[in-house]
Order: structure tokens, then C-alpha cells, then sequence
């Protein structure tokens, strides 16, 4: 059963059936049995869905479940979506799947988005812009984008929230944090995806993504580091347009990237826009350590004069120095061949789920190093390099941290991107340059002696620091008060299992004793004491029933 509250669970329990219904109708019945969702499920759909489970039978599991997140609505989708940016996680064919997963959601009424707009800014649209488009210019599962223009006279683009898509949101959060913790405890071969890590992170990026007071603060963060380039145009926010449920900002008007017809009609260069692209990405990542987490062509502009506008800064990444710097570590090793270092990196950055078989791990490393070992760092295949390490993680258990996944998928779909424009693109051309850079610039004197008097700072504390801590140890040792916590996991299972097992075994030596007791009073008193034994018969006959139902329904004998 779902280890739900009993208010949550009637409050879910129609979306729960839900769920249910359209994993049936994909061919997944045997995740719904697993999981124990049939139950919830009444007994005429239960059959007439195990009926329709081989109704898509040219159909790869990986495209069923593309199917079903899309019958399942936007969560779902959304969720898909952040999945297909863990490779190290999930399978290749499911990630390519994911990759195609579209947001099947009608644009809602002008009217409602004019009510939910003068609702949160506190007046009417009318005073608040010279003129506001009611028709939405696109639409999208948590938003919608209307053009107005500014009482100024500045062309803008305001962003407004879906009515109840944060209530709705909420309750898909907790069933899908409910069914992580399922599958985790009923299907256990299913861990290797960490299906409750992947729920975790999805809800910090889908909070992130719902609140445009987040996004207007991140669109404001790379307008101020780039404020002195001039190839990237960042919008300006309009704070006083703005709130937790609408975000208004420049309207970014220009070409779909991906339209080369339409930049040489322009007189652009495509070459030269793949370049600059790249260029800015690659400061974005390696200089900034923030960086857009979607570059896909739907959210890059090309402006009249060669300017790369980016909108929908909703999903970001974000690499500190320390992450920044392993990467470049990783990436020299590669270069250079130096196969024990990079395994040394490889474990460094990532988070082994399993035993690690270290000379396994070695040797795949070195197959790998061997094919760009000698290359010139221009002439590398970047997205095939980084294709075939994420596979390396995958196969050894590794999971990596989710920004760093996120910069490999937004690096891999930036090449693909580039490569539409030219032919010729090669990404490792503008990121060696900066690589050669960064890696001379750690050993600048001046860096590093502020590396080392950041360390000597921190080991100055721990060394002022460890006389305290001794004693407090050396006291508690004193007084027989030194403690060791354990940490138990995964014994919960076993304890449920073990009482489990206990009431059954109660309730059948209470069912023999209450026989063998009616058949002992019918045979010493005769039929005077019928009025007893039948009771007492009957009762057994429950409980037995209640016990074989309840051994069928576990699915144990």
C-alpha cells in the first residue's frame, strides 16, 4: 500500500487512478502490479486495460514511456525533459525518446491572462502599458508570453503564469515523490536510475522555473556579466511589472538561429553566428560558471546586426570554481593521455552507486583516451567525446552532479546547432583557446599565493580548533559519555516484512485454537452447545478467508 497520509491520499486519489490507467494502456501493467497500484484501479478497467496492453505492440518501451509522460500532462512532460539530461542515469534509447517529448498544452483564455496579470501587478492593463496583445505569442505548460508595448514606447514581452499550474504541480510532486519511493522499495533493480534523486532535483528546478521572480533575478545576473558585450543581447526586466506570477522584459525580436535561409537573405554569415554563439557559451560555462541550460534553436535569436539574443532563461546551470576546475583537469588528462589521472578525476567528480572495479574502470578509460589521444584539441569531436564518456559513467555506476549533466547536454545540442549553420563547425576551436587560458592562469604567482594563503587560513582554524575538540573528547571519554552512531538503511522493509509475517502467523494459531477448541466442546457436550461452536466456527472461517486474502494480495505465498 502507499505510505501516504490519509487526507493526501483521498485528496490524490483520482489523479493516482489516473497514473495507473495510462501506465496499463502503454503496456506497463507489470510496473502497476509491482507497485501495487491495481488495487485503486476498479475491476472492469483493471481487465479492460490488460486487454489494451498490447495495443501499441510496434512500440519500443522507450517510446511508450514518451507516450505515456505526454498523456500525463505537463509535470510529466517537464519531468521527461529534465530526465533526458541524465545519461549517467537513464538508458540511451530512453534518453533519445525523452529528447522528442513535446508540451501539448493549449494557450488559455486572453481574458483569464489580463485577470491574472492586473491581479498581481495591483492595476489595469491599461495604465500599466501603452498597449497589451490579449492573443499569447506561444504557450507553454507553466506559461504564456503576450507582446505589449511600454508605456515609453519599448517593444516588451510579458510572461505570465498559468492559472492553478502550482496547486496542480504540487500534487504531482508529492504522487511522484510517493512513487519514487515505491519503485525504490519494490523494484529494486530500478535504483540504478536513483528515481527519487531525479524527483528531488526535478522539484528544485521546477520551483525555480515556476517562480519569474528567480528568473527575473537570473536574467538580470547575465545582463550584469555581460554587460560589457556587446554580442550578446540580454533583455531588461521591468521590475515594476514584475512578480512572482508575470515577468515582463524586453521583447528580443530577430531570426530563429536554425533558419540559414533566412540569415543569408539578412546578409549574415551563418558561420560567423555558429561562431559567436559558441564564443559566448563557452564564457558563459568556463569564465561565468552560469550558463544557459536550454540552447536549443527555439530560444536563440539572431538580431539584424549578428547579435545573439537568448530568451526563456527559466532552466540554468551554475559550476562553481572547484567544478569548473575539475572539468579542466579532466579534460587536459584526456588530452594528454594520462589515463591515471583521469580515472583519478573521473571518481574526484562523480559519485560511484556501486563498487567501483577500479582496473575495469582503467582500461575502458584508456580505450577511451586512446581514440583523441594525439589529436589537436581544434580537431576533437566534442559532442562524440562527451557522448562516450557519459557511457563510461553509465556502465561503471557513476553519477555525476546534475549541473555538470546539464552543461554536457547544452554543450552536445550547442555543436548540433552549430553544425546546422556550418557544415564545418568545430566547438573544440573556440574551447581550446579559452582551456590553454584558464589552465595558465591557475598557476599565475599571484593566484596561487592566494590559494595558499586561503589554505593556510584553514588549517590555521583547524589547528586553533583541535585542542577544543580533543578535550571535549578526552571529557566525554572521562565519563563513559562517548557515543557512536549507526546508521541503519533499508531495515524498514525487513521490520514491516517481519510483523507482517508475525500477525499472520497470530492470526492462524488463533484460528487452529479456536477450531480445534469447537470440535473438542462439540464432542465432549453434543449438539446442546451448537449455539457456540457455530459462532465460533464462523469466526475461524473469517479469519482464515481475511489471511488467504491477505497472502494473494501481497503476491507471496
Amino acid at each position: 500500500m502507499l505510505d501516504i497520509s490519509p487526507l493526501r491520499f483521498l485528496r490524490n486519489l483520482g489523479r493516482l487512478r489516473e497514473i495507473a490507467t495510462v501506465l496499463l494502456n502503454y503496456g506497463f501493467g507489470d510496473v502497476v502490479e509491482q507497485l501495487r497500484l491495481m488495487p485503486y484501479l476498479q475491476w472492469w478497467r483493471r481487465v479492460v486495460l490488460r486487454r489494451r496492453a498490447d495495443a501499441h505492440p510496434r512500440l519500443t518501451r522507450a517510446q511508450r514511456i514518451r507516450l505515456a509522460l505526454e498523456e500525463l500532462g505537463p509535470t510529466f512532460v517537464k519531468f521527461g525533459q529534465l530526465a533526458s539530461t541524465r545519461p549517467d542515469l537513464v538508458p540511451p534509447a530512453v534518453v533519445n525518446e525523452l529528447e522528442h517529448l513535446q508540451e501539448r498544452v493549449p494557450p488559455f483564455p486572453g481574458a483569464e491572462a489580463v485577470r491574472i496579470l492586473e491581479e498581481e501587478l495591483g492595476a489595469p492593463a491599461a495604465r500599466l502599458f501603452a498597449s497589451f496583445e490579449v492573443e499569447p505569442l506561444a504557450a507553454g505548460s507553466l506559461a504564456q508570453v503576450h507582446r505589449a508595448r511600454h508605456l515609453g514606447g519599448t517593444p516588451l514581452a510579458v510572461k505570465i503564469r498559468r492559472p492553478g499550474v502550482v496547486s496542480e504541480l504540487e500534487r504531482d510532486l508529492s504522487l511522484m515523490t510517493e512513487l519514487a519511493q515505491l519503485i525504490e522499495k519494490h523494484i529494486p533493480e530500478a535504483g540504478i536510475f536513483d528515481p527519487v534523486g531525479l524527483v528531488s532535483q526535478f522539484s528544485r528546478s521546477i520551483h525555480r522555473e515556476v517562480n519569474f521572480y528567480r528568473e527575473g533575478r537570473t536574467i538580470d545576473e547575465f545582463r550584469r556579466l555581460f554587460r560589457n558585450d556587446a554580442t550578446l543581447f540580454v533583455p531588461q526586466v521591468y521590475w515594476e511589472l514584475t512578480s512572482e506570477a508575470v515577468v515582463t522584459m524586453d521583447f528580443v525580436d530577430g531570426l530563429r538561429v536554425n533558419d540559414r535561409a533566412a540569415l543569408i537573405a539578412a546578409g549574415l554569415n551563418p558561420a560567423e553566428v555558429a561562431a559567436n554563439g559558441a564564443r559566448i557559451f563557452i564564457k558563459m560555462a568556463f569564465e561565468f560558471g552560469l550558463f544557459h541550460g536550454d540552447p536549443h534553436p527555439g530560444n536563440i535569436r539572431v538580431l539584424p546586426d549578428g547579435v545573439i539574443g537568448l530568451i526563456d532563461y527559466g532552466m540554468v546551470g551554475r559550476l562553481d570554481d572547484e567544478k569548473r576546475e575539475e572539468l579542466i583537469d579532466l579534460l587536459t588528462a584526456v588530452i594528454r593521455g594520462d589515463v591515471a589521472r583521469a580515472v583519478d578525476q573521473v571518481l574526484l567528480v562523480g559519485k560511484p552507486y556501486r563498487p567501483i572495479d577500479r582496473p575495469l574502470l582503467r582500461s575502458d578509460l584508456r580505450d577511451f583516451i586512446d581514440g583523441y589521444y594525439g589529436l589537436p584539441l581544434e580537431k576533437i569531436d566534442v559532442g562524440q567525446l562527451l557522448r562516450d564518456f557519459v557511457n563510461i559513467l553509465a556502465v561503471h555506476g557513476i553519477r555525476y552532479p546534475a549541473d555538470l549533466m546539464l552543461l554536457i547536454r547544452a554543450i552536445v545540442t550547442l555543436e548540433g546547432v552549430g553544425r546546422e549553420l556550418d557544415p564545418e563547425f568545430k566547438l573544440t576551436e573556440h574551447l581550446a583557446p579559452i582551456i590553454e587560458r584558464l589552465v595558465t592562469e591557475r598557476y599565475n604567482p599571484q593566484r596561487m599565493a592566494g590559494k595558499l594563503f586561503d589554505e593556510a587560513r584553514l588549517l590555521g582554524r583547524l589547528l586553533h580548533e583541535f585542542p577544543v575538540h580533543l578535550g571535549r573528547t578526552l571529557q566525554k571519554l572521562s565519563h563513559d559519555d562517548l557515543r557512536i552512531q549507526l546508521e541503519h538503511r533499508h531495515l524498514e522493509q525487513l521490520m514491516t516484512e517481519v510483523d507482517r509475517s508475525s500477525n499472520r502467523i497470530v492470526i492462524g494459531l488463533v484460528m487452529s485454537a479456536l477450531i480445534v477448541a469447537s470440535a473438542m466442546v462439540i464432542r465432549t457436550t453434543g449438539s446442546a452447545s451448537w449455539w457456540i461452536t457455530i459462532p465460533t466456527f464462523a469466526l475461524s472461517s473469517l479469519l482464515g478467508i481475511w489471511l488467504i486474502y491477505g497472502v494473494f494480495r501481497s503476491g507471496r505465498l
